[in-house]
């Protein structure tokens, strides 16, 4: 269970997206992107590989040159990460990004080691995933979804506004994407704003409110799980059935 331990004015965050483009030379990767996270929203993009996904990510975090408009509570958003994560915005990454001769527990205090509460929202969320007995061993000796459930505790115990998480049912199983999916919940349920990035179609049906569908670097659906299941045009993308609507 994941408990929010963020002071009471550090509000839940709206991130806001509108005619985002990202050019690499010569090729577009995406063109003329919006949509929206609410508070306490949990909002995925999918699409095809090479749909332009981790490219809207990646602007989202300020790792890319783009185009047009990201916004956090209406104010521009900053293009650089770490003036985002001073901003109440958190992520995690494809290639985890762990520190393999550091233990879990200083993996996790990363962000949050210059607080003096440091200690204390390190073990609190070790405990809310379930990873105190792990907390002394080395990030390098844990199997793969262990290392996954580190680097969701490094991305949450400063409490974010805006959670971004990167293909976070990648490479997991059955039993860890469930528990993940319990995770997520517990996160929007705080009122924090959730944006991934996720090829698991059903792990993203049966978790995100809205999702936002992408091929060839467009939006080419956006609605409820509901909807975009039935959406012609997604099928074809994924599946290449020639769509008739």
């Amino acid at each position: 269970m994941y408990a929010r331990s963020a002071p009471a004015e550090s509000a839940p965050a709206r991130l806001d997206v509108a005619e985002l483009g990202v050019a690499f030379g010569g090729l577009t990767a995406v063109d003329d992107v919006s949509f929206d996270v609410r508070p306490g929203e949990v909002v995925a993009l999918i699409g095809p590989n090479g749909a332009g996904k981790t490219t809207v990510f990646n602007a989202v975090c300020g790792l890319v040159r783009w185009r047009g408009a990201i916004a956090i509570d209406g104010a521009p958003a900053p293009r650089r990460t770490a003036a985002l994560t001073a901003r109440g915005v958190s992520r995690t990454l494809q290639g985890l990004g762990l520190f393999a001769g550091l233990t879990v527990r200083e993996n996790v205090a990363v962000p949050v080691a210059s607080r003096r509460d440091a200690a204390g929202l390190v073990d609190a969320q070790l405990a809310a995933l379930d990873l105190s007995a792990l907390a002394d061993r080395p990030v390098a000796a844990l199997p793969y979804p262990d290392r996954k459930r580190v680097a969701l505790a490094r991305a949450l115990v400063s409490a974010p506004r805006l959670l971004l998480l990167d293909e976070p049912a990648g490479g997991l199983g059955a039993d860890d994407i469930s528990g993940l999916d319990r995770i997520v919940r517990d996160v929007a349920a705080t009122g924090c704003a959730v944006l991934l990035v996720e090829h698991h179609v059903d792990f993203v049906m049966g978790l995100a409110d809205r999702i936002v569908v992408l091929d060839f670097g467009r939006v080419i659906a956006r609605g409820t799980p509901s909807e975009v299941r039935t959406d012609p045009r997604v099928e074809e993308a994924y599946l290449g059935v020639k769509a008739t609507a």
